[in-house]
């Protein structure tokens, strides 16, 4: 995990983490020298945050979601997997009854306070990379980002890769970027090079669905 961010990070960069989950890309963060503003709206969640990062002064905690614009979204729990806790209900139709996602069951719902990227920029500073991992509302989450960041990732699950498409050309919109590929967990770029947002939304969508889930990664190429 540590050799792939380190492609984006270096000592005393900022980093934003938005769908913080657990921590584990907190803690890769810390350990390349980055400061970290993660966020996390699940309460236990959050909680466990605090206990594994509270005393980091590295580390800013703030129990919220990102999406378009500020005030109240519902989260969709799924209290026997917290980490596909969503705000997307088009998430949760799609995933009922689809390979590798049977047993899942939203049970639960709650109103959580949210801000925007352009909010967390202003008042923390321009990040060097920022993670959103945020389960099929991550174009939500870009629409409230007008800024162009340097390197970004977001996630993509083939039951939501329309989202990931859309993604794509929301990063356009602000900047030249390039994409590469990670499969599920593996912290390996499939391409070994940036591909433009045309290859990649035909990747996409020539993904098979038992891909399940991947990361996309953006890096800005027009920067001064």
């Amino acid at each position: 995990m540590d050799a792939l961010y380190r492609k984006f990070i270096k000592p005393g960069d900022l980093v934003f983490d938005v769908g913080a989950h657990a921590g584990d890309r907190i803690s890769s963060f810390r350990r390349l020298g980055a400061r970290v503003i993660a966020m996390e709206p699940q309460p236990l969640m959050f909680r466990a945050l605090r206990l594994i990062h509270g005393h980091d002064d590295s580390v800013v905690l703030l129990q919220k979601a990102a999406s378009n614009s500020g005030g109240q979204l519902t989260l969709r729990i799924n209290s026997n997997n917290p980490t596909v806790s969503t705000a997307s209900s088009e998430f949760v139709a799609n995933a009922s009854g689809k390979e590798g996602w049977q047993g899942q069951n939203w049970d639960g719902a709650m109103a959580v306070e949210c801000t925007t990227l352009d909010h967390l920029i202003s008042t923390y500073g321009l990040p060097s990379f920022i993670k959103i991992d945020v389960e099929g509302f991550e174009h939500a989450v870009l629409e409230g980002l007008s800024t162009p960041i340097p390197a970004l990732s977001f996630e993509l699950t083939t039951i939501a890769r329309d989202v990931a498409v859309e993604c794509l050309a929301q990063l356009s919109k602000i900047g030249t970027y390039g994409f590469d590929f990670a499969h599920g967990e593996s912290q390996v770029l499939k391409f070994g090079r940036w591909v433009n947002e045309l290859e990649m939304a035909h990747f996409i969508r020539d993904l098979p669905h038992a891909a399940n889930s991947g990361d996309i990664y953006a890096i800005r190429l027009d920067a001064d």
